[in-house]
């Protein structure tokens, strides 16, 4: 098996059919394949990837008025009518290139000869040195890389904001322009997008394939940063830190929801208790209490719940799942916060801490229960003789004493 690793980064960069070229508005001319232009008005450099299925295919695309072969949906121009017939494909769907090992299909001829190299025995990939992920195309690895370096190269001209792809700074320009080119449609629902990968993710939707898979729990998912997302459920990990309060999240979505929070912007306000939301749904969720509904039910215990969250937890005690699963020891649990919790046995970490005598705790639990000395507080009693006690543990520990006979 060949692999290439970072080092041919630099060679792959002065590659001899990749050449700069000025313009005369000072921009930045990309020329690949001799023919094939690409104008980069960012003044950066990067593969695109939906650029590169089409001259991958035909690079004969060129950037001369006087051609005729056009695409009508997005403008491009072609040198023949072939290439054209074959850039077609991507805005209709159609895929007319098939494999024969396991019947994937394909828009362009290109695309299914790359993808036979899996079905091959010796496979080139080009491998990270960071993380040992392999990857197929050499773009693909330089794409990657910029997650552990950080390197955003593309810069928007107006608000100086940075990307990682130029195909993302592409689709921002648009938030300065108010343009809204789609030239990608979705047949099943007309929705549109402004590059194909976008359109291809979208099918997912109708075809219901979830191509991403959890290792740990078989889940599926259609999107691979939503399965990004997901192991962290296992691994307790929480990435997504908030600037303003430092709490943590396991999904981005959950920290681009609670960042609501700190906006002035909330115009949802609770007629009862006056608490504020930046969004109707939010709001909704939060008055069920004050109403008490609680509208989800489980099916095999009717205990009811406020929130399809906390019936979807509820429910791994009936079925015993257990999808928590302790990395050093193997323990598995029920719920993340469970495992979180255990985490602290080997980490050693008791972050709930006495303010009466510094004693400190792995859990919260425990800290109020430890409380109860200081204020002489006992709260769990006995329903037989009534004597009472600081902890439930405690009391536990004295029905015995009516049991034993």
């Amino acid at each position: 098996m060949n692999e290439k690793t970072n080092e041919d980064l630099q060679h792959s960069l002065s590659d001899n059919r990749r050449r700069l070229v000025p313009t005369s508005d000072n921009r930045t001319q990309s020329v690949y394949l001799s023919d094939h232009v690409r104008v980069d008005t960012s003044n950066q450099l990067d593969t695109d990837e939906d650029c590169k299925q089409s001259y991958s295919a035909c690079d004969t695309e060129v950037h001369d008025e006087n051609v005729k072969n056009t695409c009508k949906i997005c403008s491009r121009k072609f040198r023949n009518a072939g290439c054209l017939e074959n850039h077609m494909r991507i805005h209709t769907g159609d895929k007319s290139f098939s494999c024969e090992v396991c019947d994937m299909k394909f828009t362009l001829s290109s695309n299914l000869k790359t993808h036979m190299h899996i079905h091959t025995v010796e496979r080139r990939f080009y491998s990270c040195n960071n993380c040992n992920k392999k990857f197929a195309h050499l773009t693909s690895l330089r794409r990657h890389v910029r997650i552990h370096t950080g390197q955003k190269p593309f810069s928007c001209n107006v608000c100086e904001k940075k990307f990682a792809r130029s195909c993302s700074l592409k689709s921002h320009i648009h938030v300065h322009t108010g343009e809204r080119p789609y030239p990608y449609s979705c047949n099943d629902c007309d929705k549109k997008f402004t590059c194909p990968s976008e359109l291809r993710k979208h099918m997912h939707i109708h075809t219901g394939e979830q191509p991403f898979s959890c290792n740990d729990c078989d889940k599926k998912f259609r999107l691979s940063a939503s399965l990004r997302d997901h192991v962290h459920i296992h691994t307790g990990e929480k990435p997504y830190c908030c600037k303003v309060c430092d709490t943590k999240f396991e999904k981005r979505s959950s920290l681009r929801t609670h960042m609501r929070s700190h906006m002035s912007n909330t115009p949802f306000i609770c007629e009862i208790c006056g608490k504020k939301f930046t969004n109707l749904k939010n709001l909704k969720h939060h008055m069920r209490i004050h109403t008490g509904e609680m509208p989800y039910c489980c099916e095999f215990c009717d205990k009811k719940f406020r929130y399809s969250s906390s019936l979807k937890s509820h429910m791994r005690i009936h079925t015993g799942e257990r999808p928590y699963s302790c990395k050093v020891c193997d323990k598995k649990f029920t719920y993340s916060c469970s495992l979180r919790c255990h985490m602290r046995i080997h980490t050693g970490e008791r972050p709930y801490c006495c303010e009466i005598c510094d004693k400190k705790f792995a859990e919260q639990t425990f800290l109020r229960c430890h409380m109860h000395i200081h204020t002489g507080e006992r709260p769990f009693s006995c329903t037989d003789c009534d004597k009472k006690f600081m902890s439930s543990f405690a009391l536990r520990s004295h029905m015995r004493i009516h049991t034993a006979g």
